[in-house]
């Protein structure tokens, strides 16, 4: 049974036979008939169907639990992209990757849209130890080239739709009015970390968002879904009145929704922390005339229409630095964060010892090479530790030609092969 498997279905299991029981003894191993408990054993044949954690029992057994997947302090924010150096060793590099995601908890290793192979680790260091493994380890030994290395951004809004964006159908019978707005501070983190989410009590989540997060009660037991992946946070909410029909086209807009929070308009990232609310919707009293088909391209374009008046920003991801050094290193650790847009939010020094302690966040973004710089800074008295923090708000505005916010989006677009310009908002009737 694999993390997600549920009791009663057949989702995330696999039957099948161990072909044999393994002891390990030293470098060798040791076929042996049967395994009482409190031994490590290695059972052989079970590979190909567990991924990074799986919990087996026989197959008459009522009450076993599966283990849940380990959740972590950090997120895999830096990925690279490898491709094998001769085009004849993919089939070794596909398996490598399939046994390094199996050897460490942490990494994921995808497949994009677009061919590239991914895998995404915490930071530089971990990603190295990575790639070593898997081209050593797993691939035999085979050259691998590795790309640049990426970090996902995330797209948000900063302010509310300036008005209300509306999109027809292809078939001109349908139209949807909607509106964006940023979410309130606080609600995409507690999203994330699971406190309020799709399979809540409808009860108790209108509670905890009424009181904390002051949204109307009525208003929280319309929300429609949580996108993308149905957990992620961003919500399409409706506060439509007296609309008939409305759940005949809800599916095919949260299909729509999922789909776009997905994919943003600036650079084809996520979306985060972004309310989507549904204002009207006109339909054709014909059911053939408001069908999937007709419904989902209005409202994914509705949706980015929405992003781009409610000015779309970008997030970063910012890693939460600690860096331990001696009171002379102090200069060079801040002159290195400040060219590296790093901030320093606390500094402290150890009771009784010459030791600061020094905690400050920085753009994950500008931190290859980090640990590097800072050791020839402090001729490597400093000790520098990161985590993934939070996401930040970049204050530029990827619309405007020339910020740096538009660099990064252009360097984007460029990287997953899209045109380069974000289209302005009449531009998305004619593309879908």
């Amino acid at each position: 049974m694999g993390p997600n498997y549920v009791p009663g279905e057949k989702k995330d299991l696999a039957v099948k036979s161990v072909q044999r029981t393994v002891l390990c003894m030293g470098r060798k191993q040791e076929a042996v008939e049967s395994v009482p408990c409190g031994n490590t054993v290695a059972l052989v044949g079970l590979d190909q169907f567990i991924t990074k954690t799986a919990t087996i029992t026989n197959e008459s057994c009522e009450d076993a639990h599966p283990m849940k997947a380990m959740k972590f302090s950090v997120s895999p924010v830096v990925r690279v992209a490898v491709e094998p150096k001769v085009a004849s060793d993919l089939p070794k590099l596909v398996e490598g990757l399939k046994r390094l995601a199996r050897s460490d908890p942490m990494v994921q290793c995808i497949i994009e849209e677009t061919g590239e192979h991914i895998i995404a680790g915490a930071g530089e260091l971990h990603l190295e130890i990575c790639l070593k493994d898997l081209q050593d380890d797993f691939m035999g030994g085979a050259e691998i080239r590795v790309s640049e290395p990426v970090v996902a951004f995330r797209e948000t809004v900063s302010d509310r739709s300036d008005h209300t964006v509306m999109s027809k159908s292809p078939n001109k019978h349908n139209r949807i009015y909607l509106q964006a707005r940023p979410m309130e501070d606080g609600l995409a983190e507690a999203i994330d970390e699971g406190k309020i989410g799709p399979k809540d009590d409808p009860k108790v989540r209108s509670k905890l968002m009424s009181e904390d997060f002051g949204w109307d009660k009525d208003l929280t037991k319309k929300i429609w879904c949580f996108g993308p992946d149905t957990m992620g946070p961003n919500i399409l909410v409706d506060v439509t009145k007296g609309v008939q029909y409305l759940n005949e086209i809800k599916d095919s807009c949260v299909a729509a929704f999922q789909w776009a929070s997905k994919e943003g308009v600036l650079a084809e990232e996520n979306m985060r922390a972004i309310v989507f609310e549904v204002h009207d919707v006109v339909m054709h009293a014909d059911a053939i005339h408001r069908g999937g088909g007709q419904i989902i391209p209005t409202c994914r374009r509705a949706l980015y229409a929405a992003e781009l008046t409610a000015k779309p920003r970008l997030l970063e991801p910012v890693y939460l630095v600690e860096i331990q050094a001696p009171e002379q290193a102090l200069g060079g650790i801040y002159s290195v964060l400040n060219q590296k847009r790093g901030m320093v939010f606390e500094e402290m020094q150890r009771p009784g010892t010459p030791m600061y302690n020094i905690k400050a966040y920085l753009p994950v973004i500008e931190s290859f090479g980090f640990t590097s710089v800072l050791r020839a800074a402090t001729s490597g008295q400093a000790f520098p530790q990161c985590v993934f923090d939070h996401w930040e708000v970049m204050a530029a505005d990827p619309m405007q030609v020339g910020s740096q916010a538009h660099t990064l989006v252009a360097d984007i677009r460029k990287r997953k092969g899209i045109k380069l310009e974000v289209q302005p908002l009449g531009e998305y009737e004619d593309k879908l």
